[in-house]
């Protein structure tokens, strides 16, 4: 395969010029245990520089307020204390001729009251997603959140763009907004956890209103070309989320409309996350479904391997593809898929723990350059 590969050929993405297709993954590794929630200088910039030699690389999700956080230990993009963590990555990895963009989190009801000072989460509707979150006192259940009103929205709507600026602020190339996997944009999306009467809720558009709004927001302080945004369409059956009728159809209106009228970065789609084959009104070809509705960049993700990423993008059906799991134990993977080299195994029981372990100490074992 060597350089003939479509993963090892190049892209322009905006203003970046990425060297190639193979994308890091947005993974939580909640390795930010410091009182300001910040990323940190002996942690995440090792291991964000070690893989600087993908095409791109977008962070962990990031949380965008303190009421956004539901997972324990993450690194948020709201305090200046933040911002000046998360500098030394982005400087690090640009010396390291990397380009990263930042995944902007808002969890919604996939919280717990322990986060929130005893408060309630909040959700476009009061409804408990039946799911457990890992708060500093170890999993719990969760709890029915708080309906938001429209002043909610609109005080989440800014939250995501001062985190904007603060990327800007930060070195950030670009951000990707977490709208996926059963998060508050999602949340909004479903039918099946979104029970709203007003103008953000009942109908199609009603539902992808926030979503839209934040990204026009959020479109006057950072370039559309510099904003990616990522779905899962067919995630049925955790996070709280199920496929209903209106499902797909609600997908296929946001990504129309993207293609019509915004130029972003990317957006970034996941393929389903188990086996919808049998339920009904799910898709299970994501890339397929979507590469006719979206002409800009189409990045896809969901258990791609080196074969299986050159063979989709061959096939014209995405331009880029992001990978996780790989990504977690082969700092160099582009290297090895440049040499045809075999990728190490991943330690699972290390993926959410706080040292270095499992997280910077994985070795490069090709010729890429990358700084160990």
């Amino acid at each position: 395969m060597k350089d003939t590969q479509p993963l090892l050929q190049p892209i322009t993405m905006g203003d970046l010029d990425l060297p190639n297709r193979v994308v890091m993954a947005p993974m939580t590794r909640s390795r930010a245990k410091n009182k300001e929630a910040a990323a940190t200088e002996d942690l995440h910039v090792p291991y964000y520089t070690q893989r600087a030699t993908a095409g791109l690389i977008i962070t962990e999700g990031s949380q965008v307020s303190k009421r956004a956080v539901g997972y324990v230990y993450t690194a948020g993009i709201h305090s200046k204390a933040q911002v000046e963590g998360w500098k030394k990555v982005t400087k690090s990895v640009h010396d390291a001729g990397g380009r990263i963009f930042i995944q902007l989190w808002h969890v919604g009801r996939i919280s717990h009251p322990d986060f929130h000072d005893g408060e309630l989460p909040w959700a476009p509707s009061a409804i408990n997603p039946e799911a457990t979150v890992f708060t500093p006192e170890g999993e719990k259940e969760t709890v029915t959140p708080k309906e938001m009103t429209k002043e909610d929205i609109e005080t989440t709507k800014k939250e995501f763009v001062q985190a904007a600026k603060n990327a800007v602020e930060a070195g950030f190339d670009g951000v990707e907004i977490h709208s996926s996997n059963g998060y508050l944009f999602h949340q909004f999306f479903s039918s099946f956890s979104n029970k709203r009467e007003d103008t953000y809720g009942g109908s199609i558009e009603n539902q992808a209103r926030f979503f839209f709004e934040t990204l026009d927001a959020m479109a006057k302080v950072i370039p559309q070309e510099k904003i990616g945004a990522r779905f899962n369409p067919s995630l049925h059956g955790i996070f709280g989320m199920e496929v209903t009728e209106d499902t797909i159809p609600t997908f296929d209106y946001i990504i129309k409309r993207l293609n019509d009228e915004y130029s972003l970065a990317y957006i970034h789609l996941s393929e389903p996350f188990t086996d919808v084959s049998n339920v009904p009104y799910a898709v299970c070809d994501i890339a397929k479904r979507y590469r006719p509705m979206y002409k800009g960049n189409l990045m896809i993700n969901t258990g791609f391997t080196q074969s299986t990423g050159n063979k989709i993008l061959r096939d014209g059906n995405a331009d880029l593809v992001a990978y996780a799991k790989l990504y977690v134990s082969n700092p160099d993977l582009v290297g090895r898929f440049r040499e045809e080299a075999d990728t190490s195994g991943w330690d699972k029981d290390t993926f959410y723990t706080q040292g270095k372990e499992g997280y910077t100490d994985y070795k490069a074992e090709t010729r890429e350059l990358i700084p160990q």
